[in-house]
């Protein structure tokens, strides 16, 4: 009889340790289940707030080409300021409100009209309903000669037609003769620039591929003003690791202006 019970005595400590073990296996399992859930929770909280602030305040830009050559270099970074001229809603038509409105000077990223799926960084030149013209490589806008001392010139005497100028005969000034308009990289217009349309041009006028050849900037195409540089490195170099090694750290942190 005594060792009937020492074995039934054995078989119950046995079984209550059997189901303390799976007490701990589930407590452990439940931890680690909301150990997992408040990871993905704060991932996902992280990932939203990242999408947010992307697409309605600001966004990070790398400058590709020389076209706004000297004031921002091939390799520059940017962060730029979507909010000032009103974010878009993806998806939708609708902006939120604007903090200001595109400036002559200002500079200014938008999409590629003939490309949605490029950025571009430009300076603005003329506003809706201004009248904008270049005689010898200098800017007037509406028949005042600009003060540009941004604008550099690499091909001084590299002046020529192009047929992809001929779009601005729809737009020349209503008091110019369209019949003897032959249009050339610095001698172009009166063109007025229509409502909702801005022209834009790079600051190194010999190098870039702006308004003179593909046209105006629709309003619902601007995306942002440029911050500051803040990060820079020379491309051009062939030293190993050139984003390490040729960090431009004198541009780092410059506003863009």
């Amino acid at each position: 009889m005594a060792k009937k019970r020492d074995r039934s005595g054995d078989k119950q400590k046995q079984r209550e340790q059997e189901l303390q073990q799976r007490g701990r296996h589930r407590g452990e399992a439940a931890g680690t289940g909301r150990w997992l859930w408040e990871w993905i929770k704060s991932i996902s909280v992280a990932i939203l707030l990242f999408l947010v602030i992307r697409t309605f305040a600001v966004e990070a830009f790398k400058i590709p080409t020389g076209s706004m050559e000297r004031t921002l270099l091939i390799g520059d970074f940017l962060l730029v300021n979507k909010a000032v001229y009103g974010a878009q809603v993806p998806f939708t038509s609708f902006r939120l409100p604007a903090f200001d409105s595109p400036e002559r000077g200002d500079i200014v990223v938008f999409e590629y009209p003939l490309d949605r799926s490029k950025n571009y960084v430009k300076r603005m030149i003329g506003l809706p309903g201004d009248t904008v013209a270049m005689r010898a490589g200098e800017l007037y806008v509406n028949g005042e000669r600009q003060q540009e001392s941004y604008v550099q010139h690499t091909q001084p005497d590299g002046n020529y037609y192009h047929p992809e100028f001929e779009w601005q005969r729809d737009y020349l000034s209503p008091h110019f003769d369209a019949a003897r308009y032959r249009p050339t990289r610095d001698d172009w217009g009166p063109i007025v620039v229509p409502e909702g349309k801005y022209f834009v041009m790079g600051d190194n006028r010999d190098n870039s591929q702006d308004s003179r050849y593909w046209g105006f900037v629709d309003r619902a195409l601007i995306k942002g003003r440029p911050l500051f540089i803040y990060y820079s490195f020379d491309r051009s170099r062939l030293r190993p690791l050139p984003w390490l090694t040729e960090v431009r750290w004198d541009r780092v942190g410059n506003l863009v202006d």
